[in-house]
């Protein structure tokens, strides 16, 4: 080989292996940038997942430990159809239902309820010494339009009037009404304010009768032994009543409840200051607030006489301050 080739070939050694160590480095650079550039996109995702996924989860509770608030949870509540006793029983979930101060049960009446009606037609049928009692129940802060005692009364006898349409016959059917503070209730609907009560008829009838006629006549003396005294302050016609006078009114109007073709006596009286006249005009006026007191607690106002005595008959001394208070009344007996 010539010296000059020999120099020329070694020099294009050189420069190839010059020139594969360039192209190298530059491969190797690109790579480098090329994971640095992943890198650094998995380090912004997440911080950025941190910043935003991470906050919201935090802000929002596992959804299997997460409490619902208690406005968020139903207010269901059902009250069963039950009539039990003297060798007849049914029940079921379902039961009549009544809107907020209204008489009458909503309609239609469901099936389950239709069957156990047929049942219990069936046997009272079987059964002719046997009846039901009714009671229906309203709330206190009820309002009774209807021509009966009370609310509790009116649905009471909405229940018989559908029991007598299902073939029922009505004298093995009795009715009472409740009113009590409160009553489980969905939204404006009354749930099932009704129930029954087994009873003998016939020859038991009479002993049955006797006991609760002896019941009641001494609660009727029990009331006029010590009448509920309402009294006044001076030219007003308005009361708080205490304990004692609460159970007073609750005695009263039990024993109307019970016993019909009763009334109550509801009489005004003043101190003799001023004009006797102005004083008969101011008794009566509390004894007609007295009277409206009692229809608010479910008395019928057919049930209630008032009259007016004025200052005639003093109870106390109307020289003195005390007297004079004490005669400011009115007094509330059965008739």
């Amino acid at each position: 080989m010539k010296p000059n080739l020999l120099i020329v070939n070694t020099l294009d050694v050189l420069i190839f292996a010059n020139f594969d160590r360039t192209l190298i480095h530059q491969i190797m650079s690109k790579k480098i940038f090329y994971l640095l550039g992943i890198a650094l996109v998995i380090i912004l995702g997440t911080i950025l997942y941190i910043k935003f996924c991470c906050n919201c989860d935090a802000a929002q509770p596992n959804a299997a430990t997460e409490k619902v608030p208690p406005t968020a949870i139903k207010n269901y509540n059902f009250v069963p159809f039950i009539i039990n006793g003297s060798g007849f029983e049914f029940q079921t979930n379902d039961n009549f239902k009544f809107l907020k101060n209204n008489p009458a049960a909503i309609q239609p009446i469901s099936d389950s309820i239709s069957i156990g009606i047929e049942k219990l037609k069936t046997f009272l049928v079987s059964n002719p010494k046997q009846k039901v009692t009714i009671t229906g129940y309203a709330t206190s802060d009820e309002t009774n339009t209807t021509k009966f005692e009370n609310l509790g009364l009116a649905r009471a006898n909405d229940v018989k009037n559908y029991f007598v349409s299902k073939g029922l016959a009505s004298s093995q059917l009795d009715t009472k009404g409740e009113i009590i503070n409160s009553w489980k209730t969905n939204a404006d609907t009354i749930i099932g304010p009704v129930e029954y009560e087994f009873a003998a008829i016939g020859t038991t009838s009479a002993d049955t009768t006797s006991t609760a006629s002896d019941e009641w006549s001494a609660l009727k003396e029990k009331i006029n032994a010590d009448p509920l005294i309402l009294h006044f302050n001076t030219n007003k016609s308005s009361f708080n009543l205490n304990e004692e006078e609460q159970q007073k009114v609750a005695d009263i109007t039990k024993y109307l409840k019970n016993v019909k073709n009763t009334s109550v006596l509801v009489v005004g009286h003043s101190d003799n200051v001023g004009n006797r006249d102005l004083n008969i005009d101011l008794a009566q006026k509390r004894a007609d607030f007295s009277k409206n007191y009692l229809i608010k607690n479910g008395i019928e106002a057919s049930r209630i006489a008032t009259e007016s005595k004025g200052p005639d008959e003093p109870i106390g001394d109307n020289a003195t301050t005390e007297g004079k208070a004490s005669n400011r009344r009115t007094v509330i007996t059965i008739k």
